[in-house]
């Protein structure tokens, strides 16, 4: 049962993150939610590595969690957040960054690659804060943040991946 924990809490993630689906964005029930997801993809890890128990389906496991609540939360959040079209412009050229990332190191490694550098960390973290925030200050003062540092972040990967991989 021990060797399970971690796998059981990323599964309460999925599981919260659907929850997510049934309340209002930013009501204090999703937050709650969104809270417990977050704690959940925090601790997941950690408990992994102190049970001697990360493993390769772990880790994929963990992808597909992440995956499961970003795509809820944007679902949730995107229609309610008015943004300029110079904002959107950047975070696709991000997104274009990330991809290329990604598919620079499946031609050079047969593998996907993906990086938990301190930055990378650092752009989750304010990419987590960033519906949290939403109540109180204006989306583009938290977007333009975010996606200076997101920006950063994916350039410093393509770096690294580059150089790393040759």
């Amino acid at each position: 049962m021990r060797k399970h924990i971690a796998n059981i809490i990323t599964s309460t993630r999925i599981l919260f993150s659907i929850v997510l689906i049934f309340f209002k964005a930013l009501s204090a029930q999703f937050i709650a939610f969104y809270l417990l997801c977050g704690f959940t993809d925090m601790i997941d890890g950690m408990v992994a590595r102190k049970t001697n128990s990360s493993s390769e389906f772990g880790a994929r496991f963990d992808t597909v969690a992440d995956f499961v609540f970003v795509a809820v939360s944007l679902f949730k959040l995107l229609p309610i957040i008015q943004l300029p079209m110079w904002l959107w412009i950047w975070v696709t050229v991000i997104a274009i960054i990330k991809i290329s990332n990604i598919v620079w190191s499946f031609v050079r490694e047969k593998q996907f690659v993906s990086l938990h550098t301190k930055m990378n960390k650092t752009t989750g973290f304010l990419l987590f804060l960033l519906p949290l925030t939403l109540p109180f200050a204006k989306p583009i003062y938290s977007c333009v943040i975010v996606c200076f540092v997101a920006t950063l972040s994916a350039i410093q990967e393509g770096y690294y991946i580059r150089t790393k991989l040759q």
